[in-house]
């Protein structure tokens, strides 16, 4: 059985190698002892917090394989972006260029530098390790955020935002950085990517270009990526839009992959979750639905995706002996569930 639970400092040398095995464009988690240490504290402050509000708090979970005791995965939530550092974006709009008297009417695509989605909540940092794809897995490590958030709403903001990685090939050549970094930044993509990710943001203020930029005057190249998604990201960005997220407008400033966003009480698997109190009966939880399942706790939270049998009659959820274990809960005690696939 896989479970998730909050990062803890013992599981360093797993997020070390995940940070290796995302490659270039993962910004969140950048291959650095210092760094990704401090990630681990930070996530381990955020759940001891007594948040009423959303503020700096991170939250890192862990796919923890039971069996083998190995972490083959990783997934987060940022409560509140942009308080602390700047948060960046493009947005997509439009200018018009019109002359009654010439009779000629031109409308301009143009992206504009901006902070607009300071103060939202973000979820990020979702890797799944090579060797635990397949199945429900990738599915679990993103939606089981969403039951959190929604157990704990007042820890986050109502707005929910994702960046999904944008285009660029195995070297870390962004088409979109390309251009940005010729007329610019006098620097490739890796670095800027690595110097953002360690937190220093700086040369992007210092650097960016202060005012918005015509996308006719880009490369072709750089045209034709902006708002478009990394190869392997598709398949997330997908999960993401049948959860209800949607693109308006707002794009990387480094690579142009699109930031999709959604109420968080308009989420899917939130707004269809549900909690009622545990009853332990491996016969009748087997007869039941799959179901991804959390208990009610921070500090101590765990989730796992099992079988559920609901009786609606005595509003109780029939769970296994070993789902019981692996969430840390006893009879009568509350858990937060959503069917892993829908009857529609």
């Amino acid at each position: 059985m896989n479970i998730i639970r909050p990062i803890r400092q013992s599981d360093y040398a797993s997020l070390y190698d995940i940070a290796v095995e995302s490659g270039i464009g993962f910004t969140s988690l950048p291959v650095n002892e210092g760094l990704l240490k401090k990630k681990i504290q930070r996530a381990e402050d955020g759940f001891r917090s007594q948040a009423t509000k959303p503020g700096c708090e991170s939250y890192l979970f862990v796919m923890e394989d039971t069996q083998t005791g190995d972490v083959v995965g990783t997934s987060g939530i940022e409560a509140a972006v942009g308080l602390d550092d700047a948060f960046y974006h493009y947005h997509m709009g439009k200018v018009v260029h019109a002359s009654r008297e010439l009779n000629i009417h031109n409308t301009v695509d143009i992206l504009t530098f901006c902070n607009d989605y300071t103060g939202v909540s973000e979820i990020c940092t979702l890797f799944l390790r090579e060797q635990a794809r397949g199945g429900i897995n990738g599915r679990f490590l993103s939606k089981v955020r969403f039951l959190f958030m929604m157990e704990h709403r007042e820890r986050f903001s109502e707005t929910v935002i994702a960046e999904m990685r944008g285009v660029s090939d195995d070297e870390g050549s962004s088409p979109f950085w390309e251009w940005l970094e010729e007329h610019f930044f006098s620097m490739d993509f890796p670095t800027a990517d690595y110097l953002t990710g360690i937190g220093n943001k700086v040369f992007i203020a210092e650097l960016m270009p202060k005012y918005p930029i015509y996308v006719n005057l880009l490369s072709k190249e750089a045209q034709a990526v902006i708002g478009q998604v990394h190869t392997k990201t598709r398949p997330a960005l997908q999960l993401l839009q049948e959860e209800g997220f949607s693109f308006r407008g707002y794009v990387d400033i480094f690579d142009a992959g699109p930031t999709v966003e959604a109420n968080l009480s308009h989420i899917r698997t939130a707004q269809n979750s549900r909690k009622l109190p545990v009853v332990i009966d491996d016969q009748t939880a087997a007869q039941g639905r799959s179901h991804y399942i959390i208990n009610t706790s921070v500090d101590n939270f765990r989730a796992v995706a099992t079988e559920i049998a609901v009786s609606e009659e005595q509003q109780v959820a029939v769970i296994s002996r070993q789902a019981a274990a692996a969430l840390e809960i006893s009879t009568g005690e509350i858990i937060r569930f959503a069917p892993v696939n829908y009857r529609d």
